[in-house]
This record gives structure tokens, C-alpha cells and sequence, in this order.
């Protein structure tokens, strides 16, 4: 249930990169492609990043929500995640690699975060299981 908070905010986030596609293809007035132009090549990259890292977390959230961890654990690692990804999509959209790599490291621990502790959670539910 508070997953879907997340999913749902993630899913506005991943709107408002899409349209930020839209405008720079409009400005640049680009049907298909890039075009070589930087600004659309950023935008383009900030929309698929978010858009390839968004799904695996989303789920290994819902997982360890599902797993019975306590609400305000999904919440912090819920708004940890959109919050590095927002930062990472600014360096993008503004050229700026300071706020890529801070955004790219928030979202790489939350994602080995979220692995190992549903790997534990399992792995202790099955041990609890066979005994």
C-alpha cells in the first residue's frame, strides 16, 4: 500500500521527464532521433534513466514492504530514491555531472539497499521454514 505512493510519484516524475523530451524537441525542432543536439540528447538520457532504474526499485520496494518491514523504512527509502533521482536528472537536464554522480550514487545504494535486504528477508523466512 505505501509503495504505491512511490510508484504513483514516480510515475509523475517520469511524465514531467517526458515532456521535458517533448519541449526540447519542439525548441529544436526534432520529429526522430536527437539530431546531435546536446539539450535533447540530455533530456532523452534523463527520461530512459529514470525510466530503467525506476521499475527494479519500485518492485524491490513493494518486496520488502510485502515482507512486513516497517512503514517508516519504506518511506525513507522511498522519498531517498526520488530524491536522488530528481538530483540525477538535473545534472542531466543542466549539465551538471556533480549532481549526476550524487544522484547516481543515492540511487545505486538504495538499489543494493533494497537487493540485499530482501535477499536477508528470504533467506530468513526460508531458514524459519525448513527448521
Amino acid at each position: 500500500m505505501h509503495t504505491s505512493i512511490y510508484a504513483s510519484l514516480s510515475g509523475l516524475l517520469l511524465a514531467w521527464l517526458a515532456i521535458q523530451t517533448i519541449k526540447a524537441r519542439r525548441v529544436n525542432k526534432i520529429k526522430l532521433g536527437d539530431g546531435g543536439i546536446f539539450e535533447l540528447q540530455s533530456a532523452m538520457r534523463a527520461h530512459a534513466n529514470f525510466a530503467e532504474y525506476m521499475p527494479i526499485t519500485i518492485i524491490l520496494l513493494f518486496l520488502l514492504e510485502h515482507n512486513g518491514s516497517p512503514v517508516l523504512l519504506i518511506h525513507i527509502i522511498g522519498t531517498l530514491f526520488l530524491i536522488g533521482r530528481w538530483i540525477h536528472a538535473q545534472g542531466l537536464l543542466k549539465n551538471n555531472l556533480r549532481k549526476r554522480a550524487q544522484g547516481m550514487w543515492i540511487t545505486l545504494i538504495i538499489l543494493i539497499g533494497l537487493a540485499l535486504a530482501n535477499i536477508a528477508i528470504a533467506s530468513i523466512k526460508i531458514l524459519q521454514f525448513q527448521l
